[in-house]
């Protein structure tokens, strides 16, 4: 099965940030994918609700929300305010991952993912693995684009794709950080399921041929 593209805005031109949505929504692009930071959680900040809601008004395809933030079940309102599509929440940062990442998100009538850093062991999704829609892999340490991709995600996918299995989850792999036509491939043949890209993307001479690249991974 081709894996599902989620294009990082984070990397795209703000300057003709209406240029580059087009631009997805023109691609063979599933997803938006949109990073949200707040400076505290990582050590930067990208962009906030009323930039998201121009945002939602240029596309149709569905949102890929990632809040890369402290306490961020106090923003499930805001974020189903947008018709975000799924709610992902960073395992490090929810104390009650249980009913932040899983019941509250589904009620408001989002898909609940939950996200690890790269030094968080797939082994802590153990007894969440069945509740949420997704697990999100980073393959950079977050807060900024264009970092180098560390090699042991492959590895964390393959970990991750047997605890799926091994317990009868429907949850999907995504993967992000450092993700080019090289890294992609080697992590579908691992099992991810969604790759998210932002740099590959928006630094190709064709944007929209580097995401059809990617879809035929």
């Amino acid at each position: 099965m081709k894996p599902i593209i989620s294009p990082s805005i984070l990397s795209a031109d703000f300057g003709y940030l209406a240029r580059d949505i087009e631009m997805i929504n023109r691609s063979e692009a599933e997803w938006v994918h949109i990073d949200i930071m707040d400076g505290v959680f990582v050590p930067n900040i990208s962009f906030g609700f009323p930039v998201l809601k121009y945002v939602a008004k240029l596309t149709d395809k569905p949102l890929d929300v990632h809040l890369m933030i402290v306490n961020p079940e106090k923003f499930i309102p805001e974020v189903k305010a947008l018709g975000a599509h799924t709610m992902n929440v960073h395992y490090e940062a929810c104390t009650h991952l249980h009913s932040s990442a899983a019941s509250d998100v589904y009620k408001r009538q989002m898909q609940p993912a939950v996200t690890i850093n790269p030094a968080t062991p797939v082994a802590l999704l153990q007894d969440i693995i069945q509740d949420v829609y997704m697990v999100l892999i980073m393959s950079v340490n977050p807060g900024f684009g264009g970092q180098k991709f560390i090699e042991h995600s492959v590895e964390k996918v393959r970990e991750l794709r047997a605890l799926i299995e091994r317990t009868g989850s429907k949850a999907l792999i995504e993967v992000d950080g450092g993700v080019n036509l090289e890294t992609g491939a080697r992590l579908v043949e691992a099992g991810a399921d969604v790759l998210v890209a932002g740099n590959a993307v928006f630094g190709a001479p064709d944007p929209e041929e580097m995401i059809r690249q990617l879809h035929e991974l």
